[in-house]
Order: structure tokens, then C-alpha cells, then sequence
């Protein structure tokens, strides 16, 4: 069927949805109860519940009538038939579909579900709203580069103004995943390699997501915590691999990102498609209900990931579909995406007793909840209108948003010589590379709603900025993955007429993401081909590196006088760069993951231990700890980036140099700008516990604050430190402090000395 059939016939519906809602017996249940009286509404609701509706209630499915990436992204569910998932609807069997294509559908959907089916209990719409609906921001580890939450908080509430405009409910966002393997392609929907930036913008996006009106507002969408827990640890980077990691890594590093998204008010959570410690975390008792329920108080929806409870049997954990559903089930698993396997199995297992009636009502109890929640249950159509979702996606205010969100996410990691701004004028410009031009690897991988075609390239950022757009040449040199015929050689000719080139080169979209773990996290040969015949020109060169990964630079990229990290920006993407390009905006991103020497030394990330053997300050000395190339450090570590100012610190204040255990302790450093331009500098405090039962990181970032600086200023800033901050999982695996000697810096980067000292916990 069309989607255009499908369009028509939707308008035919008129006023009658609303009338058969309001005479539902659904409708009629929560007003007895008294509105917005949960429990009673549930209940009278779970009373009249066959099993099978019950099960219904914990199945959903990819959209049958989708569009778009939708498609590549939901295979299974780009072949199915709309009328027969509208069939499962009226039948009590679906309790909603996700990354469907609008509100026409949703509209459609959501009558039959309301007008036909025997409770008429509204489906729940929900997609991947990963970094933006119809307008597109930086990929999240992009956007975690500008190191300001309140930006990941506006920039995920505009998505959701946006998605929920077009019916959506919920999305399966944030992605809260700590990546430490820049093999791993998902690191790009999260926010790094850092606990603290982690848990900071994990809370944000679910503020943005969610509003501050409450979840019942037309404009909220119900956020979802995602994997849980520890994907982002698979051996060698390679998605959908195992994880084994000690508890007390887990508790360390990958729960408090989930942690800080349930506090911030997540009402659902994802389990992780990845087996933890020899059991998968989708039939994880351990996990979903010792930790997440018992232990964390949780008490939302959790949902698998896509067929993840059916996995389990390659997994080799569960010898068939059925006990997969048990397994899964009974471990806390509440709904099933798109294996169908609840609706298929859980009446039978509890019609014969190995599933209680009890757990399956529970299951249901938090499906209805959520529903109540985002109010559906007093106006199923509340999100559901075609005029207002063509009137909210792309404003001019959504699009300056993301101009803005992508020009604070590039990070500067060289800038020798002060090449950098360019000037707007009186210099020929040569734009070369895969990525200079053209309507394609603008927005990233993981967005299912926008285009690259409604997106803005470099080519025409750059000459809508510089005052003669005749002097800017555009040439491809290199395909993404292979030359092309006479590339190079085209190049060179643009870079000889040319006084300064600008090289775009790095990865294309589909080399980041779900399922696409790289051996080698390199520029491909390729275009490195490409830019050692541009730099032999002798001309200066500025790199723009495209990429949803920390990368291994080498050759000319890394020799390059100027290199910027410009990830995938969203819809604003070349506008951004050539507002950072051109000095209109000074360059303010940091590296939220470390750029390694190599692809050998991952998985790396700054706040690592220091071992027995540490190399100490110098060369390296044999029997220490590091590769026979090159110290265990990064390239560009976490934290770094720069600015058009001239940066310095000075006069750290320790405050007395002591913290007791119930007081706090201010310290400050002076930051200074003895440029000629402004800038904003991210002040970064680090510190070490020098010596502890569990032995600690050389550094951990505890806190940073942004700064502004005009040229010539001088500011003080203060960090307020106690002795929560302190805290470390013990080896009763319960947070803990110990009296002693920390060591601080206030810095640039992790790997930057700035100011140190060191203060006593007494």
C-alpha cells in the first residue's frame, strides 16, 4: 500500500476518532478513577485484560509504513503490511509501532486503535530521535565536544518539539554508553570516554527530551536510557561483542551515566544487547532487577533492544524462542522490540504456569503507567497533528540552533602559526577533498527523519561567508573510499593557483555507527593519498577533519599547520565550519574521547591506572610501561582544543590546602587572554588520589566551567570541591573516601600540566 493511499484514506477519519475515544472503555476506566488516579485506572484496565491483550501490551514493532532511513535502519519492518499491523491493532496484539513516518500514519493507527479494538487502550509512537528530527544536530559525540550542557538540553528539546509534533511519544535517546575504544563505531551517539561530561549530558538531553512541563505536555517526548549495560566495553571495539568487566568497573565507570538520566527523570530503560560476564544483559537478572529495581529504586519501563531477546539464543543462552521470551522476561525485560516473541509465547508460558500471572501484570502495570503518563489516556491524539508538525520542524530558531550547536562542537587541535581565522577576503581559496562539496555526509549516521539534502554543504558555507566567492575553487581530489580518475592530479593544480587550501577529508557517514567497528581508525588511504600530494605543494593547509571517532592521524593530515575536528554537524554543517573557518565564531570544542598515536594503543582513555611500572617524565626507559613507539599517552588527549586566543594559567590558590570531611574546599587559578581575539576557554579541574585501598586513575576530571575572555583579560575562577567528589567504589564495592594526599590540576586537558599542586583530606 502507498503512503499516499494510506494519506487519503487517513482523512476520511475526521471528528469520529475523538468521539469513539471518549466512549472507550479505557477512557471510561481512568475517569471513574478519578483522572490522573494511576493504580485504580490500571487496574480496573488489567482486570478486563485477556492474556493476550496483556502480552499485546508488551510488544512493539518497527512501523510498516515508514520512509526514509527508517527503512535501511528497520529492514524487517520496511517489508511488512501496514493493513495487516492495523489488523494486530484492532486485535489488542501491538501496543505500538517505532520510526514510523508521521503524524498521517500515526493518526491513522491510533483511530483504529482507539475506535476498534476491544478496550480501545492508545498505542504508544516511538523512533530514534538520536540528534534531532526534521532539523539535525552535531552527532552526540560531536555536540558533547562543545563540554555546555545546557546546549545538549536545547538542542534535544527542539528535537522533541519537533518529533512530538509529528506523534511521537517516545524516543529510544540518550544514549549514555561510556566509550573507551574508538574502534567501536556507537561511541558517536554518546558522550565520550569521561563518567563526569558523561553523566552531565546524559541528564541534560533528558531534561530537553522530557521539558519541564511534565511528560503529559504536547511537547514532551519520554526519554529512554540506552544500552544498559557496559556496551560500549566490547572486546576490540566490535559491536555486539562480549563484555567482561569487574563490577567495580561498572559501578565506576558505566552506571553513572544511568544513573544520572534516571535522576534527571528517565521513565524507560534499554537493556544492552551485549552479554555481561558470560549472561546477556537482555536475560540479566542480575542487572535488570537486582541493580536497575531493587538496588536503584527503578521503577519504569525497561524495553530490549531490536530482537535482542530472540539473540539470546545465538548467544547460545537459551535453546529456543520460548525460553528466550522466559529468559528475558523473567530476568525484567517489560517489552519485547520486534521479535514478536511476547506476543507469541508469554500466554502459553503463563497459561502453563512457568510465567506468574503476577509478573506479567507488573510488566503491564509499567506499559499503562507510561501511557498515563505522557497523556494518552486523556487525549490520544494530543501529539498527533499534521498541521502542527509541518509548522514546527525547521523554523529559522531551530536552524540558528544548529548552527550555533555545530560551530561550538568543532574543536581545534592545532593552529601553528596563527593560520587560522582566514581572512574573508584577498586570498584564493582552494576547497579540496570527499568532503567539500555536495549534498551528502552532512547529518551522520543514526538519524532516521532528516536528509543531507536538506542540509548545507562546505562549499557553500564557505563562499556565502568570504567576500569574492569567485576566488574559492572547489575540487573532490579523492572519493570517499577510493581515488577517482585524475583526482589528484586536479587537486594539486587547485592547490598550485590556490593561497592557502582547505583539505576536507576523514570518514563518511557509514563508517560510524551501529555496526561499523573499524580495524584501523585511520583517514582511508585514499584521501591520505590525496593529502600528501596537496601538502608537497608547499601551500599551507588547513584540515577539516569529518569523523564520528577519536582517529589516528598521521602523515600530512597530522602535519598540517591547522586542523580542525568538524564531526558530522547536522543541518547547519557548512555554515558552521566556515563561521569557525572565518573567526566568526573562535573555535570553544574539546575532545570529549583522546585521540590515540595509534589504532594499537586502543582501548585508551586518559583517567587510566598508572601500573607498577609507570615511564616516568622523559624518554622512554626500558621495563616501564608504554609501546616501543611511543608513551602510554594520547596524541590529543580529552579535554584538548584551542582557541583564536592566547591562553595561559597562573596563581593557583589550594585554599588552605586541606579538606575535612564535612567541609568544602575553594580552589582557583587565574586564566588569562594575551591574544588579540576573544575567546572562550574550558578550565578543566583534574585531581589523583595519590594512595588508596583501590588503587586510582593518574587523573578524573571533577569539574569545568567555560569562560569568556575578551582580549588582554584576566579572570579568576574558583572550583568548590568536597568530599563527595572524592568518592571511589571501595573494595566492599560501596563508595567510599580515605583520608590523604590528592594531587590537582586546573588545566586545558587531562594531559596538560596548567597549575598544580596538591591538598590533604584530613
Amino acid at each position: 500500500m502507498k503512503d499516499g493511499q494510506i494519506s487519503r484514506r487517513a482523512v476520511l477519519i475526521g471528528a469520529s476518532a475523538a468521539a469513539a475515544w471518549a466512549a472507550s472503555p479505557a477512557r471510561a476506566m481512568l475517569l471513574q478513577a478519578g483522572g490522573k488516579k494511576l493504580p485504580a485506572a490500571v487496574e480496573s484496565l488489567l482486570a478486563q485484560m485477556t492474556v493476550e491483550e496483556k502480552a499485546g501490551q508488551l510488544t512493539l514493532m518497527a512501523a510498516a509504513w515508514s520512509g526514509g532511513a527508517a527503512v535501511t535502519l528497520n529492514p524487517a519492518g520496511a517489508s511488512s503490511n501496514f493493513d495487516g499491523q492495523l489488523a494486530e491493532v484492532r486485535a489488542g496484539r501491538l501496543t505500538g509501532v517505532f520510526n514510523g513516518n508521521g503524524a498521517a500514519m500515526a493518526k491513522r493507527m491510533q483511530t483504529v486503535a482507539t475506535r476498534d479494538s476491544r478496550l480501545r487502550i492508545p498505542l504508544l509512537f516511538a523512533a530514534d530521535v538520536i540528534h534531532g528530527f526534521r532539523t539535525v544536530f552535531p552527532v552526540p559525540m560531536g555536540e558533547a565536544a562543545s563540554f555546555d550542557p545546557d546546549l545538549a538540553e536545547r538542542t534535544a528539546r527542539v528535537a522533541a518539539v519537533e518529533a512530538a509534533a509529528a506523534g511521537i511519544d517516545w524516543t529510544f535517546a540518550p544514549m549514555v554508553d561510556i566509550a573507551r575504544d574508538a574502534r567501536w563505531g556507537r561511541g558517536v551517539e554518546g558522550a565520550g570516554e569521561d563518567v563526569l561530561l558523561g553523566k552531565l549530558i546524559a541528564a541534560a538531553r533528558v531534561r530537553g527530551f522530557q521539558g519541564a512541563k511534565g511528560l503529559e505536555a504536547a511537547d514532551a517526548v519520554a526519554a529512554c536510557a540506552k544500552h544498559f549495560a557496559a556496551y560500549g566495553a566490547v572486546e576490540a571495539g566490535l559491536d555486539y561483542n562480549t563484555v567482561d568487566i569487574s563490577e567495580r568497573t561498572l559501578r565506576e565507570t558505566y552506571f553513572p551515566p544511568f544513573q544520572a538520566a534516571l535522576a534527571a527523570g528517565a521513565p524507560t530503560v534499554m537493556a544492552s544487547f551485549n552479554e555481561l560476564s558470560g549472561i546477556p544483559a537482555t536475560a540479566n537478572e542480575w542487572l535488570l532487577t537486582e541493580v536497575l529495581r531493587r538496588e536503584w529504586g527503578f521503577d519504569g519501563l525497561v524495553v530490549s533492544d531490536y530482537t535482542a531477546d530472540e539473540e539470546l539464543i545465538a548467544h547460545g543462552f537459551a535453546a529456543d524462542a520460548r525460553e528466550a521470551t522466559k529468559l528475558a522476561f523473567m530476568a525484567g525485560v517489560d517489552m519485547s522490540m520486534q521479535s514478536g516473541f511476547y506476543i507469541k509465547h508469554l500466554p502459553d508460558l503463563v497459561a502453563r504456569g512457568e510465567v506468574p500471572m503476577a509478573r506479567l501484570d507488573e510488566a503491564v502495570r509499567r506499559v499503562l503507567a507510561l501511557k498515563v503518563q505522557l497523556g494518552l489516556f486523556d487525549d490520544p491524539f494530543r501529539r498527533i497533528d499534521p498541521a502542527r508538525e509541518k509548522a514546527r520542524v525547521r523554523t529559522r530558531a531551530n536552524l540558528a540552533l544548529a548552527r550555533e550547536a555545530g560551530s561550538r562542537s568543532i574543536v581545534m587541535l592545532k593552529n601553528e602559526g596563527g593560520l587560522l581565522p582566514l581572512p574573508r577576503a584577498g586570498k584564493k581559496i582552494a576547497l579540496i577533498g570527499p568532503f567539500a562539496s555536495g549534498l551528502h555526509d552532512l547529518i551522520g549516521p543514526w538519524n532516521v527523519y532528516g536528509t543531507d539534502a536538506e542540509a548545507v554543504d562546505l562549499a557553500t558555507g564557505v563562499k556565502a561567508l568570504v567576500q569574492d566567492p569567485a576566488l574559492v575553487s572547489v575540487t573532490a581530489g579523492a572519493g570517499l573510499d577510493g581515488p577517482i580518475p585524475g583526482g589528484i592530479e586536479a587537486a594539486v593544480v587547485a592547490a598550485r593557483a590556490a593561497d592557502v587550501v582547505v583539505l576536507a577529508v576523514g570518514e563518511h557517514a557509514r563508517m560510524s555507527g551501529e555496526a561499523q567497528s573499524r580495524s584501523a581508525i585511520v583517514v582511508p588511504p585514499a584521501q591520505m593519498a590525496l593529502a600528501e600530494a596537496v601538502a608537497a605543494t608547499g601551500k599551507p593547509v588547513v584540515v577539516l577533519l569529518r569523523n564520528g571517532r577519536a582517529l589516528a592521524l598521521e602523515g600530512a593530515v597530522l602535519k598540517a599547520p591547522a586542523i580542525l575536528v568538524t564531526w558530522f554537524l547536522g543541518s547547519e554543517d557548512g555554515p558552521a565550519i566556515a563561521d569557525v573557518l572565518f573567526g566568526v565564531v573562535s573555535p570553544s570544542g574539546r575532545l570529549p574521547v583522546s585521540f590515540p598515536q595509534a589504532t594499537g594503543q586502543e582501548p585508551y582513555h586518559y583517567d587510566h591506572k598508572p601500573t607498577g611500572r609507570p615511564n616516568p617524565a622523559g624518554p622512554l626507559q626500558e621495563y616501564k610501561t608504554h609501546f616501543r613507539e611511543f608513551p602510554n599517552q594520547a596524541l590529543f588527549p580529552f579535554g584538548h582544543g584551542l582557541t583564536y586566543g592566547e591562553i595561559a594559567y597562573s596563581d593557583l590558590d589550594l585554599g588552605g590546602g586541606q579538606l575535612s570531611a564535612d567541609g568544602k574546599l575553594v580552589v582557583s587559578a587565574t586564566i588569562a587572554n594575551s591574544g588579540s581575539r576573544a575567546a572562550e576557554e574550558v578550565v578543566q579541574l583534574y585531581i589523583r588520589d595519590v594512595a588508596a585501598s583501590v588503587t586510582r586513575p593518574v587523573r578524573e576530571l571533577k569539574a569545568f566551567r567555560r569562560v569568556a575572555l575578551k582580549p588582554g583579560e584576566r579572570k579568576q575562577v574558583q572550583f568548590t570541591l568536597s568530599r563527595a567528589d572524592l568518592l571511589f567504589i571501595g573494595q566492599t564495592l560501596k563508595p567510599t573516601v580515605e583520608p590523604g594526599k590528592f594531587q590537582l590540576w586546573i588545566a586545558p586537558s587531562a594531559e596538560a600540566e596548567g597549575v598544580s599542586g596538591s591538598f590533604e583530606l584530613v
